[in-house]
């Protein structure tokens, strides 16, 4: 029996010790010394050693707990996680409010004028999901491929400005960025010189690098931090403690509340020009930051107007990530090659004399096309300027003509396609980026353009093919084995044994992935058909404005503009495409070959939940949210991620969160899933 007075001394000490991690880490003002610190924490450590049955998990010894990983375990996300997509100059961002605006007009009858913006640093770190349950960290998993991340739990409680328990009994999906100092950085690269180590190219490296460390304690010594800057899910189980987050501004004052480390940069702002003046204010105080930032993140303020504008296939529509500068470098270029896409498209690339840029070395660039290359007037052997922005490929922005020697070589526009010598058509472009005229191989054959073509038709977002990664569809192809997507659903174990890399075992796996692909919804056809310009979501508006793959065969050019997001310049890319003899012996292969196309049950396009947008919450049984969500779309209605007045209806399943509280404030209709299915089904 544990004396009272002992659970009362502990209880004393974890909150002491709590509040001063808070306050060095969250709030950061430091109250006492490293040294008094530890002797509060090596007090409360050796009463746990001596009683081992007082350990609870939210307690500051538990920050480091358990042996080293073999690996990391796969989570799947309750809740979707998204990219943002980006903007580098002003008339991009002009281009994205426009959309919005025009969005917002179609989805609500006009164009708001109270709609305002909150800006915040976007910190250059690894996004972290923390799932909560009851006040306590359950799980930390990285984004991964958004639908399924990795637990890295243990690696997240070494982090101390990561609550363990949260100042009150909340259930919730939290969040954040975690990022490596830049004085922690050099720290790093300063011991790994020693050591005769790879030195870290960038604090974003270093802090990926850590969290995949097997052994916490690894990461406890590299002193990760973490801020948090989003609320993806939440409910409440004491009813004293109400969250109401209707904006983005209400969701990081939440998250400070809660115990979080937020940053404290962020401003709302009403116009375009507000958005430009912090932006360039915040460029001045980067050095400033403990943390890298590589621009801004601007997210729409209401969450009413961030539920009308939802998300595409990719990204949210209500949010857009404003980025500094590109970061340039210089190099020589030692040859120019020429990629073939799943388009044809051919694409001149550059190779070049390793350059480091944003804290990566890269060796090539893209040239974007042929009238590019004349314009910067680049020659093989030339002293270029080269830039990188975020994540894409760099680019060659200007050629140092005064560094030549006179040994540089010019570049031909190539007349045949440099992989089956077809011939070449010139189409204009019209791309920002690179205008000018693009060069597209005419061999529908092609050995580049068909390995692209189906690279992208097994992809996940596709057919999703398990097993045909780009290795084996190549090989696959150079023995001749397939020549087009329909010559997958032809394979046979006979045809895989034979061959490397195929033991029995994967043969058999292969086949049977292959025959479970067979039947496809209509959307997930279409999208691993490689129509130009056609996207997820323009597939997904595809299959709910036609119903069927023979409407879409039938349908004029008008009748595809009429789409939803369709403009001209697609609806003509889809017209031509299923009007193409090469395209229409695909369709009827592969049909022939076993596919089928999972017709939707609504006749003669009637698209029973047009204009409606549901919110899913609680664990449902019968069906996983993807599947309900998918059918959902099938028949013309939205999803949203969270409840306002112009929800239709909210599903509930096993263990609703605070969005089934939210449906019953505002009288939103609440349907339990044999309500939905008789709502689906009618």
């Amino acid at each position: 029996m544990v004396e009272k007075g002992l659970l009362e001394k502990i209880e004393r000490l974890r909150e002491q010790i709590d509040d001063l991690r808070y306050r060095y880490h969250v709030l950061n003002d430091p109250e006492i010394t490293d040294t008094m610190y530890d002797g509060l924490m090596n007090e409360l450590r050796k009463i746990e050693e001596q009683h081992p049955e007082l350990i609870t998990p939210d307690s500051p010894t538990q920050r480091v707990a358990g042996k080293p990983l073999e690996k990391f375990e796969k989570i799947v996300h309750s809740v979707p996680q998204w990219s943002f997509n980006d903007a580098f100059v002003e008339e991009e961002m002009v281009d994205w409010e426009e959309r919005i605006m025009n969005y917002l007009e179609k989805q609500i009858g006009h164009r708001p004028k109270d709609l305002d913006y909150c800006c915040e640093l976007k910190i250059d770190g690894l996004h972290m999901v923390l799932t909560y349950e009851n006040g306590l960290l359950k799980i930390a998993a990285t984004r991964g491929d958004g639908k399924v991340g990795e637990n890295v739990t243990n690696n997240i409680k070494t982090i101390h400005s990561v609550p363990l328990r949260l100042r009150e009994s909340v259930t919730m999906v939290a969040e954040g960025e975690v990022w490596l100092g830049s004085k922690m950085l050099a720290k790093l690269n300063l011991e790994r010189k020693k050591n005769n180590e790879p030195e870290f190219a960038n604090p974003r490296n270093a802090a990926a690098g850590t969290i995949r460390q097997l052994d916490p304690a690894v990461v406890r010594e590299r002193k990760l931090s973490l801020t948090a800057y989003d609320i993806s899910f939440v409910k409440t189980q004491d009813t004293r403690y109400k969250i109401q987050t209707d904006t983005q501004q209400d969701e990081l004052e939440t998250l400070e509340k809660l115990g979080f480390l937020t940053d404290k940069h962020w401003k709302v702002c009403k116009t375009l020009g507000e958005i430009f003046a912090f932006y360039k204010q915040v460029e001045k105080m980067r050095e400033k930051f403990e943390f890298w930032i590589d621009g801004i993140v601007i997210k729409v303020n209401q969450k009413k107007y961030q539920d009308a504008l939802g998300f595409t296939g990719k990204a949210p529509r209500w949010a857009i990530a404003y980025k500094f500068a590109a970061e340039q470098g210089k190099t020589r270029i030692k040859d120019i090659y020429v990629q073939v896409g799943r388009t044809g498209a051919l694409t001149p690339v550059a190779l070049m004399e390793p350059v480091k840029l944003a804290g990566s070395t890269v060796t090539h660039a893209t040239l974007h096309n042929f009238d590019e290359i004349k314009r910067l007037g680049v020659r093989i052997g030339d002293y270029v300027i080269v830039e990188k922005a975020g994540d894409i490929i760099p680019k060659v922005i200007r050629v140092l003509d005064k560094l030549r020697t006179g040994k540089e070589k010019t570049v031909k526009e190539p007349t045949r396609c440099p992989i089956c010598g077809s011939e070449i058509k010139r189409y204009e472009t019209g791309d920002k980026k690179g205008q000018g005229v693009a060069l597209v191989c005419t061999n529908n054959k092609c050995f580049a353009k068909q390995l692209e073509n189906i690279r992208h038709f097994v992809s996940k977002d596709a057919f999703d093919i398990d097993g045909l990664g780009e290795k084996i569809v190549e090989q696959l192809m150079n023995e001749g084995i397939i020549k087009n997507p329909a010559d997958i659903f032809t394979l046979t174990k006979g045809d895989l044994e034979p061959l490397e890399r195929f033991a029995e075992k994967s043969a058999d796996n292969l086949i049977e992935a292959i025959s479970k692909a067979k039947v496809q919804p209509l959307n997930r056809f279409i999208y691993g058909l490689g129509i130009r310009h056609v996207g997820e979501e323009t597939a997904i508006r595809m299959a709910q404005q036609f119903v069927k793959l023979e409407k879409i065969q039938e349908a004029s050019l008008e009748e595809l503009q009429n789409v939803n997001d369709i403009g001209p310049r697609v609806a003509e890319s889809i017209f031509n495409w299923f009007h193409d003899k090469e395209s229409v012996k695909l369709v009827n292969d592969l049909v022939s070959n076993g596919v089928k196309i999972k017709e939707s049950r609504i006749k003669n396009q009637e698209l029973r939940f047009n204009g409606q947008t549901f919110v899913i919450t609680g664990t449902l049984e019968s069906m996983s949210r993807e599947e309900v969500e998918e059918k959902i779309r099938e028949l013309g209605g939205k999803m949203s991620s969270s409840v306002s007045k112009n929800t239709s209806y909210v599903i509930v399943g096993e263990n609703p969160g605070s969005k089934y509280n939210k449906a019953q404030e505002l009288g939103v209709k609440i349907l339990d899933e044999k309500e939905f299915f008789k709502l689906l089904n009618n």
